[in-house]
């Protein structure tokens, strides 16, 4: 278990390399993975310096494990290097598509939840794993609209996934609440069907609530409610790797460390009701 992080972004990048003993209150970091997959240049100086100091995970945005268009062979070959490069403890992705026919949507768009869909995917996962030599860990994404043609709930989709592949979890707390509100579900029930041994990392974000809908925009705080149902989280699965995502409105990084101060309160919290029940 890593502990606590937060994702990696330039605007930090002055902050992070200033503390030659480290950040207190960091204990890893996630970078986007398709920031580093360039050639040269700055990023990857920046990156080389905090992964000299910091434990890293990857975070993808374009597998695409969902589309019907073939794995990019090229994006796979540079992950690959980029994890040769970084040595991370673990590499994840999204469960969605964002493109086809070559187009990059720069979207995380949703799959409806079927048979075909589930065997898709399954068969996309291994590929990767098979390639990449190692398991992977997908994320359930926000979503504004369902297919009418779905016949699974979303965390049966994400719990039967594991069981055939093998790759592991990475749970959005936020995702989960945005969706429960968007479609009508219990977020708890969403979390206690997942399977507690595939579930290795969370990610805890802020969102915009529109009255009829809310967008998820990892441009906020977390609220009270996404706060609780993490604690729900933990209380149900145990100790698992957390950050918190931010990717507009960025504060100064001690603002997002005091977030990560609460997620070791709220955590150690949960952790003690779970022990005394």
């Amino acid at each position: 278990m890593l502990g606590f992080g937060l994702g990696l972004r330039p605007t930090h990048y002055s902050a992070i390399e200033a503390s030659m003993s480290g950040v207190a209150g960091i204990d890893w970091f996630e970078i986007i993975s398709e920031n580093y997959m360039v050639p040269g240049g700055p990023p990857l100086r920046h990156l080389d310096r905090i992964r000299a100091r910091y434990p890293m995970v990857m975070h993808g945005v374009s597998l695409s494990i969902g589309s019907t268009a073939p794995l990019d062979p090229d994006y796979l070959h540079d992950l690959k290097n980029l994890a040769a490069r970084v040595q991370p403890a673990w590499i994840s992705d999204h469960l969605c598509w964002t493109g086809i026919a070559g187009l990059n949507m720069h979207d995380l768009l949703p799959l409806p939840f079927t048979e075909e869909a589930l065997d898709h995917v399954a068969a996309r996962v291994h590929q990767v794993q098979d390639y990449l030599g190692r398991p992977i860990l997908l994320e359930n994404t926000s979503s504004y609209v369902t297919f009418t043609q779905s016949v699974l709930p979303e965390w049966e989709f994400l719990a039967e996934l594991t069981r055939r592949t093998g790759c592991q979890l990475l749970l959005d707390v936020n995702n989960v609440y945005v969706n429960a509100f968007n479609h009508g579900f219990d977020a708890r029930l969403f979390i206690d069907s997942l399977p507690r041994a595939a579930v290795r990392q969370i990610h805890l974000a802020g969102h915009q609530n529109n009255g009829t809908h809310i967008v998820d925009t990892h441009d906020h705080p977390m609220i009270d409610a996404v706060w609780d149902l993490y604690a729900h989280a933990i209380g149900r699965l145990g100790p698992v790797a957390t950050m918190i995502e931010r990717d507009d409105n960025i504060p100064p990084l001690a603002e997002l460390v005091a977030e990560l101060d609460r997620a070791r309160v709220v955590a150690a919290a949960a952790m003690s009701l779970e022990a005394v029940a």
